[in-house]
């Protein structure tokens, strides 16, 4: 049946907002959006007049269903043993039950990248829909990167003129790498040699298929990143990204996207501004560096819920509000290479949006309804079952006391 979303302010994210538009959909894709749209017969009219139409929030970088109580080691998924595990694939650990996944959903947040953890090189990210009855549902595209976390660079190395020590986890990598190309070129001169599932997970990268997502912070490390993918011939996206405003043309010139790890963090030097980490998605955007916003902070998958205050609070610190909204939709779907499906309101994408009574950056706004592929998505979760919960206790309180 088609489903029309009536009177609503639209925000397509690629275009304008529309104010008291429709946007029609039908077997999970969108087939018009604007003022005047003629609708089908049969068509489900949603009256939406003075709410707020979004396309479904992405987090880009999160442990989100593949852990459920961080204290618990028991419900922790996350990481492997050992420090080389590209053949790791965040999407098959991902636990379709989990509590946390139905409280990200409430607050708009139907799409996310889930990264593993661990080692040098940790595993495949993968970009997850937040609905499903399995992992396979739930999965919008496998292999989006594989995950590295970067060496720290030390000081400068006396036996070697000056120059900043090479560190030993770098060494590895590239051992990797090389032995990745030497086991392709064995198999393709005999191809009955046995298969390495390590190795045979490095060829995409190698071949410029699937990006290094490479966990670093600090101006040496992402210097440092560059040139090794450059120097490689690597595709690279930054994750963290602290001191990626001191090396935007650097990024620029490799065409090198940021991940932003949250906007609510602490300063890492004590000698910068407090409000560094809360500047830094203006700065990256004045700089023309592409970037993104991720919801990651204390207790992982927990608060992936805030990312929209993220958002918000680079929005009060310098960053126009509809840029802040592009850098949890549009910009983290364009840097994962899912923008043909979701991050916007658009005809021919996915019908990945939900409804509000406000504005989403605003935190007393309140999420009403999601659709996920066109499908209508419970909002109920612990959280709301709690409420309801408490609401009876209170109700059952007053008729005593009466």
């Amino acid at each position: 049946q088609p489903i029309a979303i009536v009177g609503a302010t639209v925000h397509t994210v690629r275009g304008d907002v529309l104010s008291e538009a429709t946007v029609l959909f039908d077997r999970g894709r969108i087939i018009e959006v604007g003022r005047q749209v003629e609708l089908p017969s049969g068509v489900l009219k949603i009256e939406a007049e003075g709410k707020h139409l979004y396309p479904g929030l992405m987090d880009s970088s999160s442990n989100l269903g593949l852990v459920e109580i961080n204290a618990v080691r028991s419900t922790r998924d996350f990481a492997e043993t050992g420090n080389v595990n590209p053949n790791v694939r965040a999407e098959k650990a991902v636990n379709p039950d989990s509590e946390l996944i139905p409280v990200t959903r409430c607050n708009g947040v139907l799409i996310g990248v889930v990264t593993p953890a661990g080692g040098l090189i940790s595993g495949r990210a993968a970009v997850m829909q937040w609905d499903g009855w399995t992992w396979e549902d739930m999965t919008l595209r496998a292999d989006a990167a594989l995950q590295v976390h970067w060496p720290r660079i030390s000081g400068p190395d006396k036996e070697d003129q000056g120059k900043a020590a090479v560190p030993s986890g770098l060494r590895s990598l590239e051992r990797e790498l090389q032995a990745a190309a030497d086991y392709r070129r064995a198999r393709e001169a005999e191809p009955h040699l046995p298969q390495d599932i390590k190795l045979e997970s490095l060829l995409p990268v190698i071949d410029g298929k699937v990006p290094l997502l490479v966990d670093a912070d600090e101006l040496r490390q992402i210097q440092s990143a560059v040139a090794f993918c450059a120097r490689h011939r690597l595709k690279l996206i930054i994750q963290g990204g602290y001191d990626a405003a001191e090396c935007a043309e650097l990024l620029k010139q490799h065409h090198v996207p940021v991940v932003v790890t949250g906007v609510h963090r602490l300063p890492e030097r004590r000698s910068d501004p407090y409000d560094a980490p809360f500047t830094l998605p203006a700065r990256l955007a004045n700089a023309g560096v592409r970037y993104c916003i991720a919801g990651s902070g204390r207790f992982g998958g927990s608060n992936v819920r805030n990312l929209p205050y993220h958002a918000a609070t680079a929005a009060a610190y310098g960053l126009d509000p509809a840029e802040a909204l592009r850098a949890i939709t549009l910009y983290p779907a364009e840097i994962f290479g899912v923008d043909k499906h979701v991050g916007s309101i658009e005809k021919g994408k996915a019908a990945t949006m939900f409804l509000t009574d406000g504005d989403i950056l605003e935190t007393p706004t309140q999420v009403q309804q999601a659709w996920l592929n066109g499908r209508d998505v419970s909002l109920n979760s612990r959280h709301t079952r709690l409420w309801q919960k408490y609401q009876e206790k209170y109700r059952q309180l007053e008729a005593e006391q009466k």
